[in-house]
């Protein structure tokens, strides 16, 4: 990993966080809806994003994120719609704003990620995250990242890692923005792997204004529940619908020398209801609803099926790059870093009260 990894992390301001959201979240206009309602759910998430004490564990950066919409005086605010430049007028950045040194975080999973301005909007924080998972038959990835980034942090992040990139079954996308697919259709043509998206999340794919060049071909549909085995291991995918209509969060069981955890990967960060032409749903409250409706079935699920490693689709939020660059100084036994049931829990606690936090701003 970079040595400068936790320094960027430290250095962005929350007020970047904060601005994204201003550019991010869809509006009602002039909704007030209940502050008071509002403020209950911002209590609960305000008391899950801080642990005194523990800076590795800080969530506020997605509290601010999240529930910046419901803090807002006038309540969540809506930008136009704008349709994305072809990729002729693309400006691409360069490698020394996005490149991450990929990095061995489990037996079996590797984290293949971009730092910062991978991003679509240049001075969004975040960075994106690709995970591998190794199995005894290939490897399934979720999440490719973006189409200019794919051959240098898949292909030679793998090789790195001495991992085979031409043994990729499986690209699992979590949702149906750029961030996550752009580089699948690179993966699909060089090594013909599989592309498993949701059939919402196909359609809106192929209503998007999206350059078509970098779409991938259709082909595998995600299912509620569904299984998808390659050899010793299997990935097990939920649809949890409110970031886009048919996100992806997905549970996969991790090897960490003799012992075994279960990581569990949300399919994204805000809810959303239009993007590059496409409305997701019928309202902002249906979309609110539905991503607190899905971030609480899916805390049940994780909790039932035992899962205690919250993996990450953005690292910025939950201090990922720092934990993983802890891992070339954890001593043989001492505990993981990224495990911990509590975060998870805190993590979609997060994501369900801000969203009714939100909802109670826009319904009276």
């Amino acid at each position: 990993m970079r040595s400068d990894t936790s320094m960027k992390c430290r250095h962005i301001t929350r007020f970047s966080a904060a601005l994204l959201l201003s550019v991010a979240i869809p509006n009602v206009a002039g909704a007030q809806g209940s502050k008071e309602a509002a403020q209950v759910h911002l209590d609960k998430a305000k008391a899950a994003a801080w642990r005194p004490g523990d800076g590795l564990n800080d969530l506020t950066h997605l509290y601010e994120t999240v529930c910046g919409p419901a803090l807002n005086p006038k309540g969540p605010q809506e930008p136009p719609d704008v349709a994305p430049p072809p990729l002729s007028q693309r400006k691409v950045p360069p490698r020394s704003d996005w490149y991450q040194e990929p990095a061995k975080v489990f037996d079996n999973l590797y984290w293949l990620g971009s730092w910062g301005s991978a991003t679509r909007v240049p001075d969004r924080p975040g960075g994106d995250s690709t995970w591998a998972v190794t199995t005894s038959s290939g490897i399934i990835l979720i999440d490719s990242g973006y189409d200019y980034s794919a051959p240098t942090l898949i292909t030679e992040g793998l090789k790195k890692m001495g991992q085979d990139p031409a043994q990729i079954k499986y690209v699992i996308l979590s949702h149906a923005h750029g961030d996550r697919y752009f580089g699948s259709r690179y993966i699909q043509d060089t090594y013909g792997a599989h592309i498993i998206m949701s059939e919402k999340d196909w359609d809106v794919l192929a209503r998007s204004d999206e350059p078509n060049e970098i779409k991938p071909k259709k082909d595998m549909v995600a299912t509620d529940g569904m299984k998808v085995t390659l050899g010793d291991t299997t990935l097990t995918l939920y649809l949890t619908p409110g970031h886009t209509p048919g996100t992806i969060s997905t549970l996969v069981p991790l090897k960490d020398g003799n012992e075994k955890h279960i990581g569990a990967v949300w399919g994204g960060i805000n809810p959303s209801l239009i993007r590059y032409r496409v409305k997701y749903f019928a309202d902002w409250p249906e979309s609110l609803k539905s991503w607190s409706a899905s971030a609480a079935r899916f805390q049940t699920i994780a909790a039932k099926a035992g899962a205690d490693t919250y993996l990450t689709i953005h690292p910025f939020y939950d201090n990922a790059l720092e934990k993983i660059h802890l891992l070339q100084y954890r001593k043989p036994g001492s505990p993981h870093p990224l495990v911990s049931k509590d975060n998870l829990n805190r993590f979609l606690t997060i994501i369900k009260e801000c969203s009714d936090a939100q909802l109670a701003r826009i319904e009276d």
